[in-house]
């Protein structure tokens, strides 16, 4: 026999993957030219072997708006996912992904990339810009996670890592300046949207990898949610509980790290995506990490799409970068978040 809040705990799930479902219709419907569903079937009969080629319209749903719908709602999965792995880390509501250098040190790879093609003349490859921002990632999130260590226990408190992570954003910050600085103006101007996060690159290549990284972190980050359950009462009594603490640190951040660094390499930097949905999710239901990264995955495509359906349909034909509208909702709730300790456990 199933418990009410397990029972209450499925609906919000089913719910929650029922608005998903309807934004995704609306996304691929609307934009800079609008889709009937006669013509949305249509694009798809294409797929059907032996289908000779569509018109331009077909293409397009085909090749730019499609992908563009599920690779919204991918990044946006992998950064509530993201959002909810290191706040329930950290144990507080007001921490994300950005806040441990993930996506500073993705920016500055990124820029190293844009810089170094453009000074150097060479075709890039579609794997590399996506490589150069991980990289960035891996390096800028390990460098706030070593510098943090006690020297003498080799583990790390939780205000280290967030006062390590000010810093090393704040020099990441600084590499991105100095290369748009240095860069001509079509690679600065890169550097420049880039950092306002787009998905207007979307191609089925960047849907194949974030969505394995996504689905895969996603799955992964599930078996170790007991422990985060676990870590939430505090480090000392997780460790009499049996949890391997320092252990649980790296896998979490390194879950972390893959997710969030992939799909930002694709899109750009999108802020506040990852400190809005966690606590959005604790608030309605509470924070039970099982459902809470099942809900983030969710709820972050549901806040994407709605973000991407305002930055297509503000200004169009033309789009308004989508870090810009995020970043427009995220700021009051962060806010709000400060203002308000009561949520913070």
């Amino acid at each position: 026999m199933t418990s009410p809040s397990r029972d209450s705990g499925h609906r919000l799930l089913f719910v929650l993957l029922l608005v998903l479902g309807l934004l995704m219709a609306a996304s691929v419907c609307f934009g800079a030219i609008d889709f009937s569903p006669a013509q949305i079937w249509r694009a798809l009969g294409t797929l059907w072997p032996g289908h000779a080629g569509g018109t331009l319209n077909d293409r397009i749903f085909m090749d730019i708006r499609l992908p563009r719908a599920i690779l919204c709602v991918l990044t946006g999965a992998a950064l509530g996912v993201g959002g909810a792995l290191m706040q329930g880390l950290f144990r507080n509501p007001i921490v994300e992904p950005g806040l441990v250098g993930t996506s500073s040190g993705a920016a500055f790879g990124a820029a190293i990339f844009f810089v170094l093609t453009g000074m150097l003349k060479f075709t890039a490859q579609p794997w590399e810009l996506p490589v150069a921002a991980c990289a960035g990632g891996i390096v800028a999130t390990y460098m706030v996670f070593v510098l943090a260590q006690n020297k003498a226990t080799g583990r790390s408190s939780i205000v280290m890592l967030l006062l390590t992570g000010l810093a090393v954003n704040a020099l990441f910050l600084s590499g991105v300046g100095f290369m748009a600085y240095i860069a001509r103006d079509p690679q600065a101007r890169s550097i420049t949207f880039w950092n306002l996060g787009t998905l207007s690159g979307a191609n089925w290549h960047a849907v194949t990898t974030v969505g394995l990284t996504t689905i895969g972190g996603t799955l992964l980050a599930l078996r170790y949610a007991k422990q985060l359950n676990a870590l939430m009462i505090g480090e000392e009594e997780a460790i009499y509980l049996g949890v391997n603490v320092n252990r649980l640190k790296w896998i979490v951040m390194t879950i972390n790290v893959v997710i969030v660094a992939v799909a930002t390499a694709f899109t750009g930097v999108i802020a506040f995506v990852g400190l809005v949905v966690p606590h959005i999710l604790r608030m309605i239901k509470g924070a039970e990490n099982r459902y809470l990264i099942i809900g983030s995955a969710l709820v972050g495509g549901i806040l994407l799409t709605l973000a991407d359906l305002v930055a297509r349909l503000a200004l169009r034909p033309a789009e308004l970068p989508i870090g810009i509208v995020t970043s427009v909702v995220g700021v009051p709730v962060f806010i709000s978040l400060l203002r308000h300790r009561e949520y913070v456990f």
